[in-house]
């Protein structure tokens, strides 16, 4: 069961103590520090493992990861990976003038929901009686202290580092259907110069399989005994046909369509049932 500090946690960050928590969570970020930026569940975790092992050579774990790639708020540990002894910093705020640079992930909505949903239900944090109540609360943007979906990703692409190229915007699904292409732009827009066979080596090191094996040794994270409510979970795409019923995919979009089309995510009704990705794919959601 989920700890009471947790459920305090949670609780906190959709109350008025959020704005000057936020802001001592910022304190010492510097100009050479790359934001690693997401909505939740949208693949940050896995980036974060995917270059800890590209960047450091060694592969990364769950109870580790923040001692090379730090959460906001304890950056401090963070390694001085990059140039001007810059860090990558994990954060899933909307945009701040603080950050200079940053990698910004973006997944479907509809997946994110899904996979969102799954986890806090199992830690015990969702609060509504039924799964029709959630979705209208995380469309609403009142789930946790990170806004909506639809907010979250015009607040990074039309932030002033978006427009003067201090951003690299990523697709979750093209890290998930070709991994090694979209990593060599990630380590391109960090300044590295890396040898494909560095990158094949981390994907592989970084499978749904051996993140989860990762997952069921760490002494910090809270573990599932159902395949839904596990941290790391297969990452499909289009996973979410299968999963709503039309009038809820119809709510989505009349929330969050907007966002969807500027990001090309594709109508409900063009999608036919049963197109979800294979699971043998690399990637996870976490």
């Amino acid at each position: 069961m989920p700890s009471t500090y947790r459920k305090i946690r949670h609780k906190a960050s959709k109350t008025l103590l959020r704005g000057p928590i936020i802001w001592a969570r910022h304190c010492g970020i510097d100009r050479n520090d790359v934001m690693v930026a997401s909505y939740p569940r949208s693949g940050n975790t896995w980036l974060r493992f995917l270059l800890t092992r590209i960047l450091t050579g060694k592969s990364a774990g769950f109870d580790s990861v923040n001692n090379v790639i730090a959460e906001i708020g304890i950056h401090h540990e963070a390694l001085k990976l990059l140039p001007g002894d810059g860090r990558l910093i994990k954060t899933h705020e909307l945009y701040r003038p603080t950050y200079k640079r940053a990698i910004y992930l973006v997944r479907d909505v509809r997946d994110v929901l899904l996979s969102q949903y799954s986890r806090e239900n199992e830690l015990g944090l969702v609060w509504w009686s039924d799964f029709d109540g959630y979705i209208d609360a995380f469309l609403q943007g009142t789930i946790n202290g990170f806004g909506s979906w639809q907010e979250h990703i015009p607040q990074w692409l039309d932030s002033p580092l978006a427009k003067r190229g201090d951003m690299l915007m990523v697709m979750f699904a093209d890290m998930r259907r070709d991994t090694q292409v979209t990593l060599e732009r990630v380590v391109d827009f960090l300044g590295y110069k890396v040898e494909p066979a560095v990158i094949a080596e981390a994907i592989a090191d970084n499978t749904v399989e051996r993140m989860r094996e990762r997952e069921s040794k760490a002494v910090k994270l809270h573990k599932s005994n159902n395949e839904e409510g596990r941290f790391v979970r297969q990452g499909a795409i289009m996973g979410w046909r299968n999963k709503f019923t039309d009038e809820q995919l119809e709510r989505i979009e009349q929330y969050a369509g907007k966002t969807m089309e500027r990001m090309g995510f594709p109508s409900w009704k063009t999608v036919p049932r049963s197109t979800a990705s294979a699971p043998e794919l690399t990637g996870t959601s976490a």
